[in-house]
């Protein structure tokens, strides 16, 4: 593994450096195996702005560790992800100064001061093994880790740091959220709704799967995951059942030759439940769209899904057009979407908010947007996104999300639809936009219809639940 600090600032001032070699690995050995494994996570998840459920992937679930320590890994990794922000304040106030160490010893104390603030941990273990991390990176901050370490024990009592009944600051620290982004959820959700939000949003992510019905029937699939020992569970989001979705309740099976070979063939994917009730909701279930455009394509997760829907509905393929910014995932679409069976009549690259200039005369039945959003319904599978997102990206998300609506307008046939979808719980990512759309002059010809048998789809986020997502249906009249 390789440390790095990258914050500036003079060498007296700063606690820093890297053991090399035997006499570095043999004290890297003294701190546990799981805890050295979270630590190379935080330190990629740090330098490379990555997500930590993909570097687990491949540095923690790839790996020789024991399932237990894997397991123990993971939550360590997860863990100090969604609570970095809180953790670095707990370590702050107990430094002279923030800048007293540098950035690889900060990913060590980060863990066991998660240790010691959430998970309960014996502060004597997670001192120790706190220490012998830091000092298989920086030998000589071993002293301020062992002491800082210990203020932060002693400190464990005052956390919060305010009463969450009445503060603000406290509530959001008490579930690891910035403050001004549980102040905003307070404001959109109200506070009962903030807290439930942010509380489920620490929770593990339960485990989708969508039955590609180009490839595969329900009734083959599960017959493979009986086989394993691990019948799927049947999905349903309020009243309604999400078609071709299952829950997995145990993970392991992902592990099976079976199951692997069912993803191999492109017969399942793993998706949100809310994702794919999405990608069955805006198709119309009266009349198959002769034209179909998708923005926002991305990895074709939603391509696959919204061609194996259709399959369900109309027992065939949309003649569908997809659109993304990059080339790079238009070309992966293109590879992905072919492997699952799901035919992309055109695969087009260019800005969606200038939809003239990238498909000037081209008109579709429907166009669905699934807009570049916060993501923040998705806290659970990318916990750092709370501390990577700002208030001005808000707004400015919102904005092209507006742009997108306006731009797709002119391109949806009369009788037409235009659907919207995200995947956070704001309202101005949401109602906002599509109010301000139809107010617009270019939204004018729209009117909400149906979605998922309601007039606007909403998921909030609870133990064991889907992710929060948010979709409309707009029909253009005239």
């Amino acid at each position: 593994m390789a440390y790095k600090g990258t914050e500036r600032g003079r060498a007296s001032d700063r606690v820093s450096g890297r053991a090399n070699g035997s006499v570095g690995a043999q004290r890297a050995a003294k701190a546990s195996p799981a805890r050295r494994a979270a630590l190379e996570v935080g330190s990629i998840v740090r330098t490379r702005s990555a997500y930590a459920q993909d570097v687990i992937a491949k540095h923690v679930d790839a790996s020789s560790l024991s399932p237990e320590d894997r397991a123990f890994a993971t939550k360590l990794a997860l863990g100090v992800a969604s609570s970095s922000g809180t953790l670095d304040e707990v370590i702050d106030r107990c430094l002279k100064s923030p800048s007293d160490i540098k950035s690889d010893v900060r990913d060590a104390l980060r863990i066991s001061t998660y240790e010691i603030v959430f998970l309960d941990k014996s502060p004597h273990a997670a001192v120790d093994q706190g220490v012998e991390l830091v000092r298989a990176i920086a030998p000589k901050a071993a002293g301020l880790a062992n002491a800082v370490l210990r203020k932060i024990v002693a400190s464990k009592a005052e956390f919060p740091f305010g009463d969450p009944a009445t503060d603000a600051a406290a509530l959001a620290r008490s579930h690891a959220f910035p403050v001004w982004l549980a102040n905003r959820l307070i404001a959109d959700l109200g506070r009962d709704g903030a807290i439930d939000f942010m509380a489920a949003s620490n929770e593990p992510a339960p485990v989708f799967v969508a039955v590609n019905s180009l490839k595969a029937s329900d009734e083959s699939v599960l017959a493979v995951f009986e086989r394993a020992s691990a019948p799927l569970q049947t999905v349903r989001i309020g009243t309604e059942a999400v078609a071709g979705c299952y829950r997995l309740a145990a993970p392991k099976a992902l592990q099976d030759e079976g199951v692997k070979r069912l993803f191999s063939d492109g017969k399942i994917l793993v998706s949100d439940a809310a994702s794919q009730m999405v990608a069955a909701g805006v198709l119309s279930k009266s009349k198959k769209p002769a034209t179909f455009l998708e923005i926002g394509a991305g990895r074709a997760t939603k391509t696959i899904l919204l061609q194996s829907n259709a399959n369900r509905l109309y027992e065939s393929q949309l003649e569908l057009s997809t659109l993304d910014n990059h080339e790079f995932k238009t070309k992966l679409l293109v590879e992905r979407a072919s492997r699952y069976g799901a035919r992309v009549s055109a695969a087009h690259t260019g800005d969606a908010t200038k939809l003239d200039e990238v498909l000037p005369a081209a008109v579709f039945d429907e166009v669905f947007i699934d807009a570049p959003c916060s993501g923040l319904g998705t806290l659970r599978r990318h916990p750092e996104i709370r501390w990577r997102i700002t208030e001005q990206d808000i707004d400015r998300l919102a904005e092209t999300g507006l742009a997108m609506l306006e731009s797709a307008a002119g391109h949806v046939a009369p009788g037409g639809v235009l659907a919207y979808a995200t995947c956070t719980v704001l309202k101005a990512e949401n109602a906002a936009v599509v109010k301000r759309f139809l107010e617009s002059e270019a939204g004018s010809p729209f009117a909400l219809d149906e979605i998922c048998k309601t007039r606007v789809f909403s998921t909030r986020l609870a133990p064991r639940s889907s992710d929060a997502h948010f979709a409309v249906r707009m029909v253009r009249t005239r």
